[in-house]
């Protein structure tokens, strides 16, 4: 279930800075270029350090809106969509003034633009297969020298001609030139770890086709059928809970063959899927534990899902569900972990987010994979298909370590 869903509109506090922020974006350009480059213009330097400051400002609300988002429980999609464009807002923005003050190269917003542009492509025809690329530091640290760098280059031309002037504005270029490096390797890094999924063919198992039908299809096994299951696959009924605890017998022997620990991440299950594994007899040698992740903070804090994927796409997302599996493995000490993500219900739902909707992640340390269902039914019986599908994840990837050795 969504942690803090509490029935609000779009506009939240967390909204209104960012809107703010992109209504300021505009004016704060106006007024530097009206200022100008205080050491050329002779204006005030009052006016050229203000410009930098309120750079510096608007650059912060970016942490203020996220913060109050989380915090508050009022994660949009309306913010969602409009957080990262106001991010990119302001940047472009500072990078369009420097180049009209000539103070950088035209290649410098060209290359920042066209990252942008790349990855945000790369991102949709990704998540078509299922797979989701872990955010890295490299991103983080391209939006920090970023951001200091055009700081430092605002306050370098408003100040008086000197040591100070041209120490603050060599750091900028240092910094500058930095952020380029960082733009450029962390779009080559994305698109490295996004191959498998770019040049997959169309039959790729993270694909939409593999839903439900095929899930509940190939863990009944061998001459198996789950109730409620019917012969094509199509589900007529909620797994029940002896059928959870048979499908994690298996998924115990397939990791004792290849030798594998696992553990679970979950939130809107609440522990279901380590109990199923649990309540096998003997299961200690390959069960590890669970980390009970409802509240976001738990998320955050000790699977180390990012401020940013839970600020920008929330806690229901292919994001944090890869996140939550990446961050199991070293705090269980396993070797693979399966996270369970959704909105169980009977609230909660979001536009694009209905009641039902479930994300998983499994992580082998390897390669990290996503894939959603929005299951039918009641909060008990999504709870149920969810252990069913979260079990089977596990039991797939331990074959296919059985697979490749």
């Amino acid at each position: 279930m969504v942690a803090g869903k509490r029935g609000h509109g779009i506009w939240t506090p967390a909204n209104v800075v960012t809107c703010v922020r992109v209504v300021l974006v505009p004016v704060w350009a106006a007024l530097a270029l009206w200022v100008g480059p205080v050491v050329v213009s002779g204006g005030s330097v009052e006016a050229g350090v203000g410009v930098a400051v309120l750079f510096a400002l608007l650059s912060a609300t970016d942490k203020l809106d996220g913060y109050l988002a989380r915090s508050r429980g009022e994660v949009t999609t309306f913010g969602k969509f409009l957080d990262p464009i106001a991010d990119k807002l302001l940047v472009v923005a500072a990078l369009l003034v420097l180049l009209a003050w000539d103070l950088v190269s035209p290649w410098v917003p060209i290359v920042v633009v066209a990252r942008e542009f790349l990855v945000s492509g790369l991102r949709m025809v990704v998540a078509t297969s299922g797979t989701v690329v872990a955010a890295s530091n490299l991103g983080k640290w391209k939006t920090a020298t970023t951001m200091v760098s055009i700081v430092a280059l605002l306050l370098s031309v408003a100040l008086p001609f000197g040591s100070a002037a041209v120490a603050i504005q060599l750091a900028g270029y240092t910094l500058l030139a930095v952020a380029v490096v960082l733009t450029v390797w962390s779009g080559v890094d994305y698109f490295w770890k996004s191959r498998e999924a770019l040049f997959a063919d169309e039959g790729y198992e993270g694909s939409p086709e593999h839903g439900a039908a095929a899930m509940f299809g190939s863990i009944a096994g061998a001459g198996e059928a789950l109730p409620g299951v019917a012969s094509e696959g199509a589900v007529t009924a909620a797994p029940t809970w002896d059928d959870c605890v048979r499908v994690a017998a298996r998924v115990l022997e397939g990791a004792r063959e290849c030798g594998l620990t696992v553990g679970t991440a979950e939130s809107c299950t609440g522990g279901l899927v380590e109990g199923a594994l649990t309540a096998v007899p003997g299961s200690s040698d390959v069960v590890m534990g669970a980390v009970g992740s409802y509240a976001v903070s738990v998320k955050h804090h000790v699977l180390g899902v990012s401020e940013n994927v839970l600020g920008s796409v929330g806690p229901v997302s292919p994001e944090c569900a890869a996140q939550m599996a990446e961050g199991a493995r070293p705090a269980l000490g396993c070797d693979v972990s399966v996270s369970v993500t959704g909105i169980a219900g009977p609230g909660g739902a979001e536009p694009d987010k209905p009641v039902g909707l479930v994300w998983f992640g499994v992580s082998d340390g390897v390669k990290t994979h996503t894939e959603s269902e929005v299951f039918p039914g009641d909060r008990d019986e999504v709870r149920l298909r969810a252990v069913v599908h979260a079990l089977e994840l596990l039991e797939r990837t331990c074959s296919g370590h059985v697979l490749h050795e």
